[in-house]
């Protein structure tokens, strides 16, 4: 390609100011604060994406990942988070079972700025690695989970020189320095922490065996505690949470992996809650409690909704409530009976205050929706002012599963007739499969099978109309929702199956994302900004991306 001075003149001047922009204030505001983007776990970017195009930097996420005989990776990894100043905080697995970090790195290099070590203990489970996920606050305070149900914390996160730890214990800090080992081993953090717009954090917590004698805790059981900005603390016990609700008295724990979530206005905490401590899955409830008390407020069970059975909770899954604009609040659970809906589970849709449950989406159990605002699909004519994104994975050989696995945008106020169980869902607003062929599933007689979205978040981008995710292809697609097509790809791996990972975007547009046991960086080809709109070349829209072409749709 031979480029004209005209072009060498533009690329000169962009690349120049792309440099200034580059280096500007970003906001005073963590880019990324929680699981999901913030408190509602909309995953909704504030800052628009760049171009898919090249690796920037990359940097593990696991230092000893296990592997299934099959070659899967059976664990779910924490977000990592994005400061104001765009630095990128990591959670970061050191051993083989458990052992945990936290890096913070420069977003645009990508090298080390800090490294805390943490004292932290997997919880006790029957199967997947769990999620270790720290929070931001608005102030750049990062809390982050340590040993014995204990939270640390350090200010000025969003330097190269944050404070020093601080330790604090939601049963009493006294309580825990004087026997440490006993809380050690029996008192565990099982979720993501989700931190509120005024520096609250909230998370769950769960006793294995007889709790330490004072402490009041549950013993065999778990709950949900709170941190305020200034060091208070209380909690309460799952049991207390489902109190409003018929089955409270079966109620004994927390569900793993499930992030707590503020409503709009930050006075109520939703979160779940079940009948099965340290086991792959139970019955269980969604509870609202006071976010300043952790009074409950309402809860209900959940329940398959076309055979009225409770729903089951599996500790194995990564849905967390999803708060919508309006209040509405979304949480995935899993069919009863199983497989009844092809393992798809269900989204369920529920009122502010738990009193009226709506049209449930037809997947859910292992994934956290993310928010569409209906603008970002010109073609939308419906009444719904927000839209939902999930993963639609139709798993072969599990029920009627074909293998044809999409991601789907859905209206929570529109309904459709669901092919598989024949019950009334939200409507697909757009679905698109994904495009790697899985050779297995089209060897066992699955001809249109293709790779999974093994996500459990995805990034909504409403600058430029897209949503960004990961396969277990280990491609990274832009997904433009304008023309449902996928618009732009970046090869991160070979492929790996299972891990269960999320997508972000930074501060400076770069694109975040996960894929065996490696955090990516994403950004433009070198010189492709240059060659936009100067000195008569036609612009490329970022609201209208051109397809991925037949040959780049090739695995």
């Amino acid at each position: 390609m031979r480029w004209s001075k005209c072009d060498l003149r533009a690329a000169m001047i962009i690349a120049a100011a792309v440099t200034v922009l580059r280096s500007t204030t970003f906001a005073a505001t963590p880019q990324w604060s929680n699981f999901a983007g913030d408190a509602q776990h909309t995953a909704d970017s504030s800052v628009a994406s760049d171009n898919l195009g090249a690796i920037r930097w990359q940097t593990p996420v696991d230092l000893d990942p296990q592997y299934s005989t099959s070659g899967e990776l059976l664990i779910h990894y924490g977000s990592p988070l994005v400061t104001a100043t765009n630095n990128v905080i990591v959670p970061v697995k050191t051993g083989a079972t458990g052992g945990f970090q936290i890096d913070a790195l420069s977003g645009s290099t990508g090298s080390s700025l800090w490294t805390a070590t943490t004292d932290y203990i997997l919880p006790p489970t029957t199967g997947w690695t769990p999620s270790y996920a720290p929070a931001l606050t608005p102030t750049n305070r990062l809390y982050y989970a340590g040993a014995g149900g204990t939270i640390y914390y350090r200010d000025n996160a969003d330097t190269a020189t944050p404070s020093a730890p601080t330790q604090i214990a939601f049963y009493g800090t006294a309580a825990y320095q004087a026997d440490p080992s006993v809380f050690n081993s029996s008192v565990y953090i099982n979720t993501p922490i989700t931190s509120d717009s005024a520096g609250d954090i909230y998370f769950g917590f769960r006793v294995s065996g007889i709790a330490p004698a004072g402490s009041g805790l549950p013993s065999n059981a778990g709950g949900i505690a709170r941190i305020a900005a200034n060091g208070t603390t209380t909690f309460i016990t799952a049991t207390a949470a489902a109190a409003p609700a018929s089955n409270a008295s079966s109620i004994t724990t927390d569900v793993m992996n499930c992030a707590p979530a503020l409503s709009n206005n930050g006075s109520t905490v939703y979160m779940t809650v079940s009948n099965a401590p340290n086991a792959i899955a139970g019955a269980g409830d969604l509870v609202a409690l006071n976010s300043t008390t952790l009074a409950p407020e309402a809860a209900v069970p959940l329940l398959d909704p076309t055979s009225g059975k409770s729903a089951w909770l599996a500790d194995d899954g990564t849905a967390s409530p999803t708060v919508g604009p309006d209040g509405q609040v979304y949480i995935g659970v899993l069919e009863n009976p199983f497989p009844a809906n092809n393992d798809r589970g269900w989204m369920l849709s529920f009122s502010s205050n738990l009193s009226q449950s709506d049209t449930p989406g037809s997947f859910g159990w292992d994934d956290t929706a993310s928010i569409v605002p209906s603008s970002m699909i010109p073609s939308y004519t419906g009444t719904s002012k927000y839209l939902l994104m999930t993963k639609y994975n139709n798993y072969a050989g599990i029920g009627t599963g074909n293998g044809v696995n999409q991601i789907a945008i859905l209206d929570p106020n529109a309904t459709m007739t669901d092919p598989v169980t024949g019950a009334t869902v939200m409507k697909v607003v757009e679905s698109i499969a994904g495009v790697t062929p899985d050779a297995d599933k089209v060897a066992d007689g699955y001809p249109d099978a293709v790779d999974e979205w093994c996500i459990d978040s995805a990034v909504v981008d409403p600058a430029t109309d897209s949503v960004i995710a990961g396969s277990e292809d280990g491609k990274l697609y832009r997904w433009d929702l304008a023309t449902n097509t996928f618009t732009q790809m970046v090869t991160l791996t070979s492929g790996l199956g299972e891990a269960y990972t999320p997508t972000m975007i930074a501060a400076d547009g770069s694109v975040l994302a996960i894929n065996n046991a490696t955090l990516f960086d994403i950004v433009p080809e070198p010189g492709t900004i240059a060659i936009l709109a100067v000195c008569g070349l036609a612009a490329i829209s970022r609201r209208r991306r051109a397809p991925i072409s037949a040959q780049d749709r090739r695995p």
